[in-house]
């Protein structure tokens, strides 16, 4: 049987990157959820905790949004 899950067991890829990237700017989970919504991707702080914390799947959707937030590209969020 085929399990969706990263080699650590999380359900992304990206999760500790975006944590880390949020991290130096020094935003809080809230602070970057605002700054996702104001930039058209709805997500609040809970999803955010979510996805950094590895227990939320990551839409690609999401990721080119994280992406263009950090200033990176999609592929740098999943290495």
């Amino acid at each position: 049987m085929f399990i969706n899950k990263a080699a650590d067991g999380s359900n992304n890829l990206c999760g500790k990157k975006i944590a880390a990237l949020r991290c130096g700017m020094r935003l809080s989970q809230r602070e970057l959820a605002d700054l996702l919504q104001v930039n058209g991707l709805d997500v609040d702080k809970n999803a955010i905790q979510r996805i950094e914390s590895g227990k939320r799947f990551v839409t690609d959707i999401e990721l080119c949004a994280f992406a263009s937030l950090f200033g990176i590209s999609a592929d740098e969020l999943l290495k």
